[in-house]
């Protein structure tokens, strides 16, 4: 026999998040990949925190070959030097970055990208859009088809689907709160028109914007009342269970991911709800969108980058021409299995026109806008977002003005920023970020 013919695969070694129905879409893609050829077998293994592990299996010189993070990482991890750019492999493939990034949604792209290097191929993407109950919209004699088109319609909608016990006055229901999910206000800025990086300078606190999206929040506090919104508040189950408030329609707006589809057939089936862009806040800018996406990398140090490049490939490509389910390859299979989008601008004939997610056009339009944008890859995000949560709980919760709470995390954040930035320049770092960094 000759010896090429026996040698054994390679075996693969992928961290990653997701268990339950995300887990088992993984493994069906993992499985036809290692059914595709004979040479790579991806072994994967779910595992909670994988950042973190991540983090320290590759200080101690044995880190996976394929590590699932989220967007956020990657300009920590990037600037720490754990993770391997890209860029080499395809290279190889006889491409450049810009022709590989030109598969991809520009804001998919640019979540790929840190100063200036491509360092990750998204394994699956999501795009948060306004997501309303139809039947609160008609109790309150709102069109169930028509979802607000502007702020000023937002709020007006809002007060309208909001209820009091006529006995004691309680809060029984709102149109809006900032808190539910509570994930991402920092995203209200960037709605609001707002920056968070301007160039080399955090301006958290300095663009008005910014205090305006607060304010606006802290608005819904003192309409409602502080009391008043803990009352109902308690009454809250978790995000992903039958008491959700969305659910049991106790919210009646709410923005959510191209995910929660998923949670709605699983605990409250036959919910009549839409979904529909966000409301236009700023002047001309529609279809205004947040992206995010769980992202697959090579960490430095990977014993079979090579053939963990070729995984990551395959999962950022697709079947262009696929007419069936047993044609879906790559992206679209990921995607079609965990009912997301996909962040390729080619969609098959398939993924197109047989999708199980019931908005999926919707997610298409937000996911392709000019508007939809990103977290900063800064790499200080995780103190950053901390700092963004921090403000956003004193606000909702009256403890601070906009202005005092934005101002005080701004101290904190040009402190930490320095300090940053003072250790990429004793390692060589910073001038290799050039004109891209934050």
């Amino acid at each position: 026999m000759h010896p090429a013919a026996a040698a054994e695969p390679v075996h693969v070694v992928y961290w990653e998040k997701w268990v339950g129905v995300e887990g088992q879409a993984a493994q069906a893609v993992i499985d036809t990949f290692n059914r595709s050829q004979d040479r790579i077998i991806v072994d994967y293994y779910a595992t909670s925190v994988p950042d973190r592990k991540t983090l320290v299996a590759t200080a101690g010189g044995d880190p996976p070959d394929i590590a699932g993070l989220h967007e956020q990482n990657i300009a920590t991890f990037a600037d720490a030097e754990v993770l391997q750019p890209l860029d080499d492999f395809i290279h190889r493939e006889g491409l450049t970055n810009e022709e590989w990034l030109s598969r991809y949604y520009p804001v998919y792209a640019k979540i790929c990208t840190h100063g200036g290097h491509i360092y990750a191929g998204i394994s699956t993407p999501a795009v948060e859009a306004l997501y309303w109950n139809k039947t609160l919209f008609r109790e309150a004699g709102l069109d169930p088809d028509r979802p607000p088109r502007t702020l000023a319609e937002f709020n007006d909608y809002a007060r309208r689907l909001t209820r009091h016990d006529p006995k004691t006055g309680r809060l029984t229901q709102v149109g809006f709160l900032p808190q539910d999910p509570g994930w991402w206000p920092w995203i209200f800025c960037d709605w609001f028109g707002g920056r968070l990086v301007e160039g080399n300078r955090i301006t958290f606190a300095t663009d008005p914007h910014n205090v305006a999206a607060y304010a606006w929040m802290q608005s819904f506090t003192k309409e409602y009342g502080l009391e008043n919104v803990k009352a109902l508040s308690s009454e809250f189950g978790p995000w992903a269970s039958p008491a959700a408030p969305f659910f049991t329609g106790k919210i009646a707006m709410v923005f959510q991911g191209v995910w929660y589809d998923n949670y709605i057939r699983q605990y409250k089936p036959g919910l009549d709800y839409g979904v529909g862009p966000w409301p236009e806040n700023v002047p001309g800018v529609k279809d205004f969108a947040m992206a995010e996406a769980d992202v697959l990398t090579i960490p430095r140090g990977a014993k079979h980058a090579s053939e963990a490049w070729e995984f990551i490939k395959y999962l950022n490509s697709a079947n262009p021409n696929a007419q069936s389910r047993e044609e879906l390859q790559g992206a679209e299979l990921m995607d079609f299995l965990q009912l997301k989008n996909s962040p390729l601008r080619v969609w098959s004939p398939y993924f197109t026109n047989h999708n199980p997610h019931p908005h999926i056009a919707m997610m298409r339009l937000l996911s392709a806008s000019p508007n939809a944008t990103c977290v900063p890859q800064i790499g200080i995000w995780q103190e950053y977002y901390r700092e963004v949560i921090s403000s956003f709980d004193r606000v909702r919760l009256m403890d601070a003005t906009p202005e005092e709470a934005l101002a005080y995390s701004q101290a904190r954040l040009d402190a930490s920023w320095t300090r940053y930035r003072k250790s990429l320049e004793r390692h060589g770092q910073w001038a290799a970020l050039g004109e891209t960094a934050p």
